[in-house]
């Protein structure tokens, strides 16, 4: 279902209306020779959660990995509209507004859905952006009034700003539960030419039909592994030089797997009752247990931390 609300105006954008995820209006949205901020940094290879590959086989409307939420992407919905009140707390001379999905006024394949617009609270007009960010610990992001987010982030506030015509845009992250931070990024012309220019190219391989080639992406093995539709019982010949690449891998990571099992029999044997392991100062890795004592499971650190 499609929302029609009174937005305030901004310089580049066209309001589409406030799309449901999963209804036809907002897949349509987003289909096709379009290209959204949350699909960019995937065109230019940097997304932690789509490849080029996987992009490109969902616009070219063949089969991908359905999606599936997790529970770090449902928490980061329940907990927007809380962030997001935090940041409105701490800048009362803003109002932050709600909004839905944007394209650009002439590049009409360019589309946007910015959680949040940022206007003067004397003002009709959208002035900035305010992303809402949630994560479990923090990594990659820099201290807290920078603009230092994880690139992929990144990539998509560029891409909001060039669609709406705006110079900026506020990010606020719950780190942890319990760590509030908040970043400003500026619009960079030169980075958002690039990622424009990335994406005229994207949506020209997709239309000539020029498939990316295979890399090691998880959403790219996923997408290779949707695509077969039927079952053919004769062999197929394949590359002999692949076949001893298949075969090399595979003996790689039985060697890896053991030599793992290995050091974590060794961690955990110098660890004894100890519940945590610290290498100079630092935190390696901590040991879950039961409740009589025995190990549940060695947890590796997330980052390198003094404790």
């Amino acid at each position: 279902m499609t929302t029609t609300v009174d937005t305030p105006a901004t310089p580049e954008g066209v309001f589409l209306g406030v799309l449901r995820p999963g209804t036809p209006e907002w897949d349509a949205a987003r289909a096709g020779l379009t290209i959204t901020a949350t699909e960019i940094a995937a065109v230019v290879g940097l997304s932690p959660w789509q490849s080029r590959f996987s992009l490109w086989h969902k616009k070219a409307g063949l089969p991908g990995k359905p999606f599936e939420s997790s529970p770090a992407m449902e928490w980061g919905v329940r907990l927007e509209d809380a962030v997001a009140r935090k940041f409105g707390d701490n800048h009362p001379e803003l109002h932050v507004a709600k909004t839905g999905t944007w394209r650009h006024r002439a590049r009409e394949w360019q589309r946007a859905t910015p959680d949040r617009l940022l206007l003067p609270t004397d003002g009709k007009s959208a002035t900035a952006l305010l992303e809402v960010k949630t994560s479990p610990d923090g990594g990659e992001w820099g201290e807290d009034g920078t603009d230092q987010v994880p690139i992929h982030y990144r990539c998509q506030v560029l891409w909001q700003l060039d669609t709406l015509g705006l110079d900026e845009c506020h990010v606020a992250v719950l780190i942890g539960g319990c760590d509030y931070r908040e970043y400003r990024i500026s619009y960079d012309k030169g980075e958002a030419e690039l990622l424009r220019e990335a994406a005229i190219e994207f949506l020209d391989d997709v239309q000539d039909g020029r498939r990316p080639p295979i890399d090691g992406a998880d959403a790219t093995y996923q997408t290779v592994k949707a695509q077969p539709d039927g079952v053919d019982p004769d062999p197929v010949d394949i590359d002999p030089l692949l076949a001893d690449r298949y075969r090399q891998v595979r003996a790689d990571e039985a060697e890896v797997t053991a030599r793992g099992r290995q050091v974590r029999a060794e961690l955990l044997d110098a660890m004894g009752n100890h519940t945590r392991a610290h290498a100079l100062g630092d935190l390696v890795a901590y040991r879950t247990v039961h409740p009589d004592g025995t190990t549940r499971a060695l947890q590796p650190a997330r980052d390198r931390t003094h404790a």
